[in-house]
């Protein structure tokens, strides 16, 4: 194996810091979003406390676990930056399990509010059909969240894909390459789940890892002891590594020289060539598109990342590359195979509806502006610890001669 790009790991220390435009643009999106959030909380009140006109002695108290759930909300996220580690797990706990409650108990009654619409009775209903209403949402909530529950904290699965790539060399049909992404290790996912995601991979027998970002959730100096599973990967021809969007709110430039340390090979902008038998194979890796926002050193660029590689008729280049929509970027520029992650497949039904009006794709292989992308559901999750519809995954891709 030979390296065709130096070591370009030791970032300045800005990357991490978060630039006061972008700090200002972020409590304005705070702003905006808690508005959204209180008119939503609003609307389950009304719909499954006030109409079912439950016993006056009872409905202050539903009020009040109602606010207390949205208040957890940003009592985790606050908590997760200000308080120490023990205390900040409890606090996410809590508020990562009510908003996944809050969407599904959202969802649910939006849900049942078309159905009456539709039946043109919403307008008749009265306090018997308010009760039904919200006994039918807490049937239908509840056992999704222990179901999802159980889905988001187990194993993940191992889906198998199969890749053709035009100009692959005998030395390399066959390779194997275990991509694991979105993992999330922090307060509700910690050293015992990476573990596992670990010794499923290394089961695998890999000739490459990928790391295709959003690894952690927290900074190096509370997460440092909960991550040392990541120097544990093996595989043949190397392990790499590329940031995610999370990295860049919690220091890149620390877990960017924290995984190195581990043992694997980051790629910001660069390449490494993989050589056997005359054949070649160009693994490129590029930061998140959010990257650009804290460092000018950190703006994804395809051209930068091969450059001085050999041509890609001679040796075919994987990149990896933390959103799929990245593939907008990639496209001619001889990029035979692109794997990404971010989208969590949607994580919670319905929200992967909203999750396309960002991204040209869910999950799974897909040709995006004539670059073939596989994107991930996940390894890990982000937020609620619940997986509502798609499950986690570790992805081994074979590839084959086109």
């Amino acid at each position: 194996m030979s390296e065709t790009q130096p070591d370009r790991t030791d970032r300045p220390a800005g990357v991490g810091e978060i630039p006061v435009a972008l700090f200002i643009r972020g409590i304005f999106f705070l702003l905006l979003v808690s508005g959204v959030v209180v008119s939503a909380h609003w609307y389950i009140g009304l719909r499954l406390i006030r109409d079912a006109q439950w016993p006056a002695a009872v409905q202050p108290v539903l009020w009040g676990v109602l606010w207390a759930g949205f208040g957890s909300i940003f009592a985790g996220f606050l908590g997760g930056r200000l308080l120490p580690r023990k205390v900040a797990g409890i606090a996410q706990w809590v508020g990562f399990i009510w908003m996944g409650m809050f969407g599904l108990l959202l969802t649910s009654s939006g849900a049942s509010d078309l159905a009456f619409f539709i039946a043109g009775k919403l307008s008749e209903k009265g306090p018997e059909w308010g009760r039904a209403q919200a006994l039918m949402v807490a049937a239908l909530a509840l056992p999704a969240l222990v179901w999802g529950f159980y889905v988001a904290r187990r194993t993940p699965i191992v889906e198998r894909v199969t890749v053709p790539i035009k100009g692959l060399g005998k030395a390399f049909e066959g390779l194997r390459i275990v991509q694991i992404t979105d993992i999330h290790i922090g307060e509700t996912l910690d050293h015992r789940f990476l573990r596992r995601v670990v010794d499923q991979v290394n089961a695998l027998n890999p000739d490459i890892v990928a790391v295709t970002g959003d690894a952690i959730d927290g900074p190096v100096t509370k997460l440092r002891d909960e991550t040392l599973g990541f120097g544990g990967l093996k595989a043949k021809r190397g392990v790499f590594y590329v940031t995610g969007n999370h990295e860049y709110y919690h220091g890149a430039a620390a877990w960017i020289a924290e995984m190195k340390r581990l043992g694997l090979r980051p790629l910001i902008n660069e390449h490494v060539v993989l050589e056997e038998g005359g054949d070649q194979l160009a693994v490129g890796g590029v930061p998140d598109l959010e990257g650009a926002r804290f460092s000018e050193s950190h703006r994804p660029q395809v051209d930068a990342a091969f450059a001085g590689a050999p041509p890609a008729e001679k040796a075919p280049r994987i990149l990896l590359a933390h959103q799929p929509l990245f593939a907008k970027r990639a496209g001619g520029q001889g990029v035979q195979l692109m794997l990404s992650g971010h989208t969590h497949g949607g994580q919670i039904f319905p929200f992967m509806f909203l999750v396309r009006l960002q991204q040209p794709v869910i999950a799974g292989l897909r040709e995006l502006w004539g670059v073939p992308v596989y994107t991930s559901r996940g390894t890990g999750y982000w937020g609620p610890p619940f997986r509502v519809g798609p499950s986690s995954e570790i992805t081994e891709i074979t590839l084959k001669a086109a």
